[in-house]
This record gives C-alpha cells, sequence and structure tokens, in this order.
C-alpha cells in the first residue's frame, strides 16, 4: 500500500499543465451534465482537445481516436440542444426508447470489435481489450447524452470504473483521480436525469 501510494504521489507530482487543465475543464464538463446545462459542451471541447495530444504521447490511441469523436459529438450534441426539433421543442430528458436501447447495444458491440481489431493490427498498443472496451462504451455514452437520453449515464459509469485503474497503469495519476470523480458524478447525474425524465413523464400523462 505505501509503494503504491508513494508511485501515485510521484505520478501527481510529474502532471503535466495540459493534463490538469483537460482534467479541470473535464470535471467542468461533467458537472454541467449533471446540471443539464448547455456549458457542458464548451468545456467539454477544451478538455477533449487536450486529451488527444495527451493519450497519443500515452499511446492509449483508441481514446485519442474517442476525443477526436467527442469533439464532434459535442458540436452535434450542442446544436441538437439549442436548436428546436420539427415541433419546435428543444428536447428533453427522456428515458431511451426499445429502438434506442437496441441502436446503443449494436453501436457498443460493433464499435469494440472495430476497435479491438484497428488497435491490435495497427498500433503498438498494450491495453488493445481495455481500450477498446472503454471507447466503445464511451461512444455509446455520448450519441446518449447528446439526445438527453437518460441511459448515457450507465454507460459513463460502466466505462469509468475500467478507465481508473487503466490511466493509473498508463501513469496518469491526475487523470485516474479525474475519472474517480466522474464516476461519483456520472451516479449523481443518473439519479438527477431519471428523477427529470420521471417528472416530465408524470406531467405527460396528466396533460393526456
Amino acid at each position: 500500500m505505501s509503494e503504491f501510494a508513494g508511485l501515485f504521489i510521484d505520478n501527481l507530482l510529474q502532471t503535466s499543465w495540459p493534463e490538469f487543465v483537460a482534467v479541470v475543464f473535464g470535471l467542468l464538463s461533467v458537472w454541467f451534465s449533471k446540471k443539464v446545462n448547455i456549458l457542458v459542451f464548451p468545456t467539454g471541447i477544451v478538455s477533449v482537445l487536450i486529451y488527444v495530444y495527451i493519450c497519443y504521447m500515452a499511446g492509449i490511441y483508441a481514446d485519442m481516436g474517442i476525443n477526436i469523436l467527442y469533439f464532434v459529438m459535442s458540436v452535434y450534441g450542442w446544436y441538437r440542444w439549442t436548436h428546436p426539433r420539427k415541433d419546435k421543442q428543444l428536447p428533453k430528458v427522456a428515458f431511451s426508447t426499445r429502438k434506442e436501447h437496441a441502436i446503443a447495444a449494436i453501436l457498443t458491440i460493433v464499435s469494440f470489435f472495430v476497435l479491438v481489431y484497428v488497435l491490435g493490427n495497427f498500433t503498438d498498443s498494450t491495453v488493445v481489450y481495455l481500450d477498446s472496451f472503454t471507447t466503445s462504451v464511451f461512444i455509446t455514452g455520448m450519441w446518449l447524452m447528446a439526445i438527453k437520453k437518460v441511459e448515457n449515464w450507465l454507460y459513463w459509469i460502466i466505462g469509468d470504473l475500467v478507465s481508473v485503474p487503466l490511466y493509473f497503469h498508463k501513469g496518469l495519476a491526475f487523470t485516474g483521480v479525474q475519472f474517480t470523480v466522474f464516476l461519483i458524478i456520472a451516479v449523481a447525474g443518473y439519479l438527477a436525469w431519471r428523477n427529470i425524465a420521471l417528472n416530465e413523464k408524470v406531467h405527460r400523462d396528466h396533460r393526456a
């Protein structure tokens, strides 16, 4: 335990300024997401662009790729959250439909196998399966968040649970701490969004 604590403190002291800034903005982004606040997207964009560089240097190539995807999805989510649909209603927090659950499952599975193939054959990654798993789960979570579905938090929770030891293993202790905090916020976010969706359902039932 003392050896681990020493390694942890040493890794924290070696945290680079880019990683520190990325962590701060990443935490802000997740907090704003919990609050269903539009600032989730600009703060998230700052964090993911920095992490593209960090993950490349650490050899976590799938996570590097997902941060590029996060950027694209953040722009898409920003647009979806601020532009009304055809019925002139802004999207509201809601539970996923059966169709959306099916799409999420297929997206996760397909992404996983594609990433395993790419990382295993075209990179020097030493964490092919873990990196592919967390990346595929986060891809789905990001999509569900962009369309304001409660279940996005479940994917973040699963991914965070695996990401914490992955980043510690790669010597990115401060990022490992970040994902620990992400996990806590994700649980709180799920409960908060679930309550919002349930209240919205009650209001719809009353109006009906």
